[in-house]
């Protein structure tokens, strides 16, 4: 037990064996857990918790859940209320100016891939900032978002809009030559069905890229004590390496092709972790404001895997 969870007893705690709480894994199916963190788990923004959660590892194909009893439904997902737990500007407006700046990230991630002329998804899409970015070299796009609040402003600028990827399926089945899903896979109730579902959308040969929290990042393993109640998180349910996210990828019948490792944080976000055990965001230190310092820094955390961020592109296979 995490001296983070000093104070509660493992009665407080969920039971691995408990299927409420663990049920059948959605990678693979099995039902052997072993816990890997005991304690508070992030609910919102920094600052804000839930205590008595628990973490555990599958140990058929290595993915970790958080306990369904300390995850928000996915009911939060449709309306407002995600943003709300975020702290985050729920209209279409605020969500663009706070992800638009985001999307180099992304598009440097795409390269040397091209969209021109191609059937493009995005599964997750939210306000639809990253289809913006590429909708002008795309031939049809497809917008896949539960959150309604969005789909007015999505249909305007003209995205094909579909609430989940199954309802898109009549229409789009084996169209889809790129899809793209950013930082949602760790939210899903059933992450290899989820997969399925956007492998059915897509043309073979097509690929899916997508984007997940690393659970590998450098500050899991400096900060072992204080970092993980920060990274395990109530709107995250599971939490991959390369090797469980590919697993997952191979269960819907997907074959990995290319893994990067992003960071997105300069070398002060580190540092103030380590010197006031709390989130420092992209504000520079003193003496430290190198831009020069923080590409050195995230080349080599993304060389050696331990940046914050796990991208993956997969292909479906040809016939």
């Amino acid at each position: 037990m995490s001296i983070a969870a000093l104070g509660q007893t493992m009665f407080d705690l969920p039971d691995t064996r408990d299927p409420a709480a663990f049920p059948d894994c959605a990678v693979c199916g099995q039902q052997a857990w072993i816990p890997v963190y005991e304690g508070p788990v992030r609910d919102g923004g920094f600052g804000h918790s839930r205590r008595g959660a628990t973490v555990a590892e599958c140990m058929g194909c290595g993915v970790r859940r958080l306990d369904e009893r300390s995850c928000h439904d996915d009911a939060v997902y449709t309306d407002e209320t995600y943003r709300e737990i975020l702290g985050e500007k729920t209209d279409t407006n605020g969500f663009h100016a706070a992800h638009d700046p985001l999307q180099l990230e992304r598009l440097n991630v795409v390269n040397p891939m091209t969209l021109r002329g191609k059937v493009v998804a995005d599964v997750g899409c939210a306000a639809g900032s990253f289809l913006d970015f590429v909708s002008g070299l795309a031939r049809s796009v497809i917008a896949i978002e539960p959150g309604k609040p969005y789909h007015d402003s999505l249909a305007r600028r003209g995205f094909h809009v579909y609430d989940f990827t199954r309802h898109a399926l009549d229409d789009c089945a084996g169209a889809v030559e790129h899809a793209f899903s950013f930082q949602v896979i760790e939210h899903v109730a059933e992450p290899a069905t989820f997969l399925t579902e956007i492998a059915a959308l897509m043309a073979p040969g097509g690929r899916l890229t997508l984007s997940t929290p690393n659970r590998g990042d450098l500050l899991m393993e400096l900060l072992p004590e204080d970092y993980p109640p920060f990274f395990y998180r109530c709107v995250h349910r599971w939490y991959f390496s390369a090797d469980s996210l590919a697993r997952c990828g191979r269960a819907a019948g997907l074959v990995p092709v290319e893994t990067r490792y992003v960071h997105r944080f300069g070398v002060a976000n580190t540092l103030r972790w380590l010197r006031e055990r709390a989130p420092g965001g992209r504000d520079p230190l003193p003496g430290l404001d190198d831009p020069a310092l923080d590409s050195v820094w995230r080349d080599t955390l993304a060389r050696e895997g331990g940046a914050d961020t796990i991208y993956m592109t997969f292909e479906k296979p040809l016939p």
